[in-house]
């Protein structure tokens, strides 16, 4: 039985800026070994332990998609001690990966429906990972109708711009991006903040639409009332929680709401799931 402290060692492949205020980098990484590479199985909605030796680790939303081989990609924000040496390490440098961690979104059950993504500034990872993942060629006939609603502060804010671009060119997916302002004569995308845009842009809730929502407390605060406005039942909004994530695997207690860990019963929830834990997320 392998130890569920032990990462895989990985190798540091590409790393690119991801906003214009460089707070934001993803990193693609190699595994050292190809066998640790096929025991790294996961879905788009899980996270990953990054380990730095010497320096502890990090609980990070997985950004690429399982439909994406060879490599695995995560987006850092620079915050920490950890996630600040990070952004000092180079191409070539080695360090490790421990996961994948928690539930994913729950494709089996919108396998059918329509699929509205909400998102908001660096939580888009695991969002970039179900769009990329949905829009494969293998399972786009999957999915109903798939709307995008993306917001950042500035456009310089904004993840995966050439992904954005490509997604918009596409007739299969509906894609509303929107920034909280901007001074830029050629901004051709939505102004106002995602709740709004939300409100705007979204389908009327129904018994085939489901809607994803990540982003910071403080959207997911406003954007939970135009869902349920627009007639979501608490049933079809789907919440990633990971933002509590500790240890990763429910031994610290660090990350609980309730008796729910979200290490280990998450970090993807419905929120009639988390209508039943107390209000602390």
């Amino acid at each position: 039985m392998q130890n569920p402290y032990l990462p895989y060692p990985v190798r540091i492949d590409d790393i690119e800026i991801a906003t214009e205020d460089k707070s934001l980098k993803t990193f693609k990484f190699v595994f050292l070994n190809p066998e640790d590479e096929i025991k790294f199985t996961y879905n788009a909605g899980q996270f990953a332990e990054l380990s730095v030796t010497g320096m502890g680790e990090i609980p990070i939303g997985i950004a690429s998609s399982p439909t994406e081989k060879g490599f695995v990609m995560f987006t850092v924000f620079k915050t920490g001690k950890v996630t600040s040496y990070l952004h000092s390490m180079k191409i070539g440098d080695i360090m490790g990966i421990r996961g994948s961690l928690g539930n994913c979104y729950p494709w089996d059950t919108l396998e059918g429906k329509n699929v509205v993504i909400i998102g908001g500034g660096f939580a888009f990872t695991t969002l970039r990972s179900s769009i990329v993942y949905m829009l494969h060629p293998d399972n786009r006939k999957k999915f109903n109708d798939i709307h995008v609603i993306y917001g950042a502060r500035t456009p310089g804010m904004l993840l995966y711009k050439d992904e954005l671009a490509q997604w918009e060119a596409r007739d299969d997916i509906n894609m509303h991006i929107t920034v909280d302002g901007t001074d830029d004569p050629d901004w051709k995308y939505n102004i106002g903040f995602v709740p709004t845009i939300t409100e705007q842009k979204a389908p009327p809730g129904d018994v085939n639409t489901y809607a994803i929502v990540c982003g910071p407390p403080i959207m997911i605060k406003f954007t939970l009332p135009v869902l349920e406005k627009l007639g979501y039942e608490h049933d079809h909004i789907i919440m990633s929680l990971e933002n509590r994530m500790k240890c990763g695997i429910g031994m610290c207690g660090r990350c609980n709401i309730g008796k729910e860990l979200v290490c280990k019963d998450g970090p993807v929830f419905t929120l009639d799931e988390l209508n039943k834990t107390p209000r602390e997320y």
